[in-house]
C-alpha cells in the first residue's frame, strides 16, 4: 500500500513538476502568441476592409448593371421602331422607284421631242446669225474704214494746223525781237554818245546795266534762234541784227564769253546748276545751258555766268 502510495507521490511529483515546466515554457511564449494574435487580427481587419470595399464596389457594378440593362431595353424596342421603320421607308423607296421610271421615261420621250425641234430651231437661228454677223462685219469694217479716213484727215489738218501756229508764232517772235534789238541798239548808241562826252575814272564806276541787259537779251534770242526753223520768216534779218549788236558790243570793250558746249571744270568762276544725263561718257561734264552769259570789260569780269551742266552717268 505505501509502494503504491509512494508511486503516486512520485508520479503525482513528477506530474507538477512536468506542469511547472510546461506553465514557465507557456509564460514565455505568451508575448510571442500575443504578438501573432495582434497580426493577424490586423490581417483580420484589412481582410474585412477589402471585403467591405469589395461589396460597395459590387453594389455599384450591380446599379450599374441594372441601369445598363433598362438602356438595353429601350435600345431594343428602339431598333424594333426603326427596323419597322426601314421596312415601310424600303416598300416607299419600291413604289417610288417604279413611279420615278415611269416619269423618267415619259420625261425622255418628251425630251428627245424637244431636242428634235430645238435642232430645227437652232438650224434657223444659226443661219440668221451668221447672216446677221457678216453684216455687223461688213458695216463696222466699213464704219472702221471711214473714221480711220476721217482721223487721218483730221490729224493730217492738226498736224498742219500745228506747224503753221508754230510758223506764225516764230515769225511774230522774230519780229519782236528784231525791234528789240533795233531799241537796244539805239539805246547802246545813246550810251555811247553820252560815255564820250563824259570823263569815267575807272572801269568800276562804269555803269554796265545796260550792256548787261544787252547781253542777256543776246543769249536769249541766240537759244531761240537755234530751236527755229532756217525757213521761218525775218530769221536771217534777225541773225544779222544780233550779229552787228555783238559787233557793237565788242567795240566798246564788251566781251561774251561763249561756253556752250564746252567741257566745266572746277576752277570756273561760275553759278553751276548740275544735271545727269545718260547721253555722255561717266564723269564727263558738259555745259549744256547758259542761263546767264560771263560778260568782261576789257578784259575784266563784270558779270559771272550761270550755267547749267550736264554730268555723265
Amino acid at each position: 500500500m505505501k509502494k503504491i502510495v509512494l508511486i503516486s507521490l512520485f508520479f503525482g511529483a513528477t506530474n507538477l513538476f512536468a506542469q511547472q515546466q510546461q506553465d514557465s515554457i507557456l509564460v514565455k511564449e505568451i508575448p510571442t502568441i500575443k504578438n501573432n494574435v495582434f497580426q493577424q487580427q490586423q490581417e483580420i481587419n484589412a481582410l474585412t476592409k477589402k471585403l467591405n470595399d469589395q461589396n460597395y464596389i459590387i453594389g455599384k457594378q450591380s446599379k450599374t448593371i441594372s441601369v445598363l440593362q433598362e438602356q438595353n431595353s429601350n435600345l431594343n424596342g428602339s431598333i424594333d421602331s426603326l427596323s419597322q421603320l426601314i421596312q415601310t421607308n424600303s416598300q416607299n423607296i419600291v413604289t417610288n422607284s417604279k413611279e420615278l421610271g415611269t416619269k423618267i421615261q415619259e420625261t425622255g420621250q418628251k425630251a428627245d421631242t424637244q431636242i428634235a425641234q430645238l435642232d430645227n430651231s437652232v438650224e434657223k437661228n444659226r443661219l440668221y446669225w451668221i447672216i446677221a454677223t457678216l453684216a455687223t462685219l461688213l458695216l463696222g469694217g466699213l464704219v472702221y474704214w471711214l473714221l480711220g479716213k476721217r482721223i487721218k484727215s483730221s490729224k493730217t489738218d492738226v498736224e498742219t494746223q500745228i506747224r503753221n501756229t508754230k510758223a506764225s508764232l516764230e515769225e511774230e517772235s522774230v519780229k519782236l525781237d528784231n525791234k528789240l534789238v533795233e531799241v537796244l541798239e539805239t539805246q547802246l548808241k545813246l550810251q555811247q554818245e553820252t560815255t564820250k562826252s563824259q570823263t569815267v575814272a575807272s572801269n568800276e564806276k562804269a555803269d554796265h546795266s545796260l550792256a548787261l541787259k544787252v547781253a542777256d537779251e543776246i543769249i536769249r534770242i541766240q537759244k531761240n534762234l537755234s530751236r527755229m526753223d532756217e525757213s521761218t520768216k525775218g530769221l536771217k534779218q534777225l541773225n544779222s541784227s544780233v550779229q552787228r549788236i555783238q559787233d557793237n558790243f565788242a567795240s566798246n570793250g564788251y566781251e561774251l564769253v561763249d561756253m556752250l558746249g564746252k567741257e566745266y571744270n572746277d576752277g570756273m568762276k561760275v553759278s553751276a546748276n548740275f544735271v545727269p544725263s545718260e547721253d555722255l561718257e561717266t564723269g564727263k561734264q558738259i555745259i549744256t545751258r547758259i542761263i546767264k552769259p560771263q560778260v568782261n570789260f576789257k578784259g575784266a569780269m563784270i558779270q559771272a555766268a550761270q550755267i547749267e551742266v550736264s554730268v555723265g552717268e
